[in-house]
């Protein structure tokens, strides 16, 4: 369906080489110098540092502070991520992950302010704790090997790991670690994932808006009330769809939206034509 489960769908494939990319350009320039030119323009700055730019709440998830720091998110999207796109499409996968990425900076960004607290905030933290929330929710019955020893369900998991950034969070505030920006991507992760559930579609939405402002007026009848002819009235009845054009149709679905978007008709479809062939 759609090409199969990957181990390395695209949307992972290509944040994992911008990520790398990005921390070897900054390596090979500036080595272990962090008050360099990408830093200043491109980390998330506090809002009133006067160095904060609106595009920052995008940049500063391709940043990284060090080795360990990109290759432990590195490891984390990939070990959670792949089958989230797998089973939510691409296109759903990678709106997912930058909202909740943008969303661990706007309420990073707020504590700062409360804390006042000045230091630049870089990494993909946020969006892969984001990702961990998801999976726990997708998959709650998932078995995860805690230190590859202790075996666990990823519901049970995410609660512990979640429970841990708030208690970090609220008692070691200048550890020089993002705990809110951790839990801002659990935050917002879970306000999407429940807003999806109950049927919520940003693409839906989005072209409602683009298709009000594109659409003609309406025709206004004139005094007398005898009918004005709607040029862009539909008049031809549409034709029914063939087996084959349904197929496409539903497989351009799963690689929009995943399997997980289908309606329960076009499961049964898929289900019905396969026993054909």
């Amino acid at each position: 369906m759609g090409g199969g489960f990957t181990y390395m769908p695209p949307v992972i494939k290509n944040l994992l080489i911008i990520n790398v990319i990005v921390f070897l350009l900054t390596y090979i320039l500036f080595g272990e110098n962090s008050n360099n030119f990408l830093t200043v323009y491109f980390a998330l700055w506090p809002l009133d540092s006067g160095l904060f730019m609106p595009w920052q709440l995008v940049t500063y998830m391709f940043m990284h502070g060090g080795f360990f720091h990109i290759l432990f998110n590195m490891i984390g999207l990939w070990m959670f991520g792949v089958e989230l796109e797998n089973y939510w499409g691409s296109k759903r996968f990678l709106t997912y992950y930058m909202v909740t990425g943008i969303g661990a900076g706007v309420l990073h960004l707020g504590i700062q302010m409360l804390e006042g607290s000045g230091a630049p905030t870089v990494g993909a933290s946020g969006s892969v704790y984001g990702i961990l929330l998801a999976f726990g929710m997708m998959f709650p019955n998932r078995i995860i090997f805690v230190s590859l020893l202790i075996p666990m369900p990823a519901k049970y998991f995410v609660l512990i790991y979640g429970g841990i950034e708030l208690f970090s969070g609220l008692t070691r505030a200048n550890s020089g670690i993002a705990h809110f920006a951790h839990l801002g991507g659990m935050i917002f992760g879970f306000i999407m994932i429940k807003y999806w559930q109950k049927g919520g579609d940003f693409g839906r939405l989005w072209k409602k808006f683009t298709n009000s402002l594109n659409s003609p007026p309406a025709a206004k009848a004139p005094p007398g009330g005898a009918k004005v002819y709607d040029f862009y009235e539909e008049t031809k009845t549409a034709k029914p769809q063939t087996e084959s054009q349904r197929l496409d149709e539903i497989l351009d679905k799963i690689a929009d939206k995943g399997y997980a978007g289908l309606t329960a008709e076009e499961k049964d479809f898929l289900f019905t034509y396969s026993k054909k062939k």
